[in-house]
């Protein structure tokens, strides 16, 4: 059964908070439902609203991702923050899920909004390579 508790967040936090200051990224941790970590982002140097947009032809504001960043939607400088971010976020994490037999099982989920859907994120920087 998913489980994250605040004391697990904050075991956690170093190493993410790393990957967001490597990145000159700015946002927060939390968790949600005791079930799922999820980081924030609001701001930063990469342009990872018009990287996604360019990537994957839509043309949204804000990003709900989950852990399993796809090479085909995001490029660069863009994808490597995005993949070591879930690496962060994922340290220490298990998946003997079985979708067959619907049965679900995880350490806990992880979700990265970038940006919110009434408060875009702010690229402070246009930088997506």
């Amino acid at each position: 059964m998913a489980y994250m508790s605040q004391e697990h967040k904050a075991e956690l936090a170093p190493a993410i908070k790393a990957v967001l200051k490597k990145y000159k990224m700015k946002g927060s941790i939390a968790v949600r439902h005791y079930s799922e970590l999820v980081v924030n982002i609001r701001s930063g140097e990469l342009d990872i609203v018009g990287d996604f947009n360019a990537k994957s032809g839509h043309n949204v504001t804000y990003i709900q991702a989950s852990q399993f960043i796809r090479e085909d939607n995001y490029s660069g400088k863009v994808y490597n923050f995005l993949t070591e971010l879930v690496d962060a976020m994922m340290d220490g994490n298990y998946e003997r899920s079985d979708m067959m037999s619907d049965y679900f099982d995880v350490g806990w989920y992880v979700a990265i909004n970038i940006g919110k859907w009434n408060k875009p994120y702010v690229c402070t920087a246009k930088e997506t390579a």
